[in-house]
């Protein structure tokens, strides 16, 4: 079943399991997955899907519990990855790149630590993939300031979505999201990787990229300047740019959604 979106969006529906996973198709080339985080949905991607589209073939997948996926089950982190890894074998797709943001960039790199084999390329937006302080005051100091960078016209997407995953849904991904740590995993990481991280990141700031590289080995860090936790919506052109030439060696092509 589809439906047609703007951007010659197809919107479809695939089963994995009990769960109903909605994800929405563009493009053509090699295959390349878009990953939202918490609270998120495929319509963070809206400023990148036409930058990618004359190169790429591009899935943007609703987490379950997020967006217009849906299971009797709650969403559950540490099932999260598996989940991916149906998903891709309904579709048929046996390797892809793939692109993370926040803790969507957490299932992304365990994906790539799971099963190498399936990841071509990985980019990873300031991921939440290492130990968060559990501290729910530090948090909420965090998501204020972070509120205060947020542009305007991305405000109506994040309430809307927060509130269309509801609180539970919510405080379990927040809440497993606060307790994982992929460190172990993170040296099992052989794909070329590239790690983009908004300059004025408050939630997962960019300290965080350089205690990253402890851990993970990755080709290139690309800070995109006055960009906060989203900076594939708050500095389109910048992502797309750094975006396009890692995954498809840009050729000058690139374009911004607005």
């Amino acid at each position: 079943m589809t439906t047609q979106h703007s951007l010659r969006l197809e919107r479809r529906w695939a089963k994995v399991g009990p769960a109903t996973i909605a994800y929405e198709v563009a493009g053509s080339g090699p295959p390349v997955v878009l990953v939202h985080g918490l609270s998120g949905s495929s319509r963070w991607w809206r400023r990148n899907i036409g930058a990618l589209m004359p190169h790429r073939r591009v899935y943007v997948v609703d987490l379950i519990g997020f967006g217009a996926s849906r299971a009797r089950h709650p969403f559950a982190l540490a099932e999260a990855a598996s989940d991916l890894i149906q998903w891709l074998d309904q579709l048929g797709l046996t390797r892809v790149s793939l692109v993370g943001h926040s803790m969507g960039g957490l299932i992304a790199a365990e994906l790539a630590a799971d099963a190498p084999e399936r990841v071509d390329r990985l980019v990873l937006v300031d991921p939440a993939v290492l130990p968060l302080d559990t501290h729910l005051t530090t948090h909420a100091f965090s998501l204020l300031h972070e509120l205060r960078t947020i542009s305007l016209s991305f405000l109506p997407v994040l309430l809307t979505d927060t509130l269309r995953a509801g609180p539970l849904t919510f405080w379990r991904a927040a809440t497993g999201l606060m307790l994982a740590d992929l460190r172990p995993k993170l040296a099992l990481i052989r794909t070329p990787t590239l790690v983009i991280w908004g300059e004025r990141d408050a939630l997962v700031p960019l300290a965080f990229a350089q205690q990253l590289a402890q851990y993970l080995h990755y080709e290139e860090l690309v800070v995109i300047k006055g960009a906060g936790h989203v900076p594939m919506w708050d500095r389109p052109q910048e992502f797309n740019r750094a975006l396009m030439a890692f995954l498809c060696f840009d050729d000058g092509r690139t374009t911004t959604d607005e």
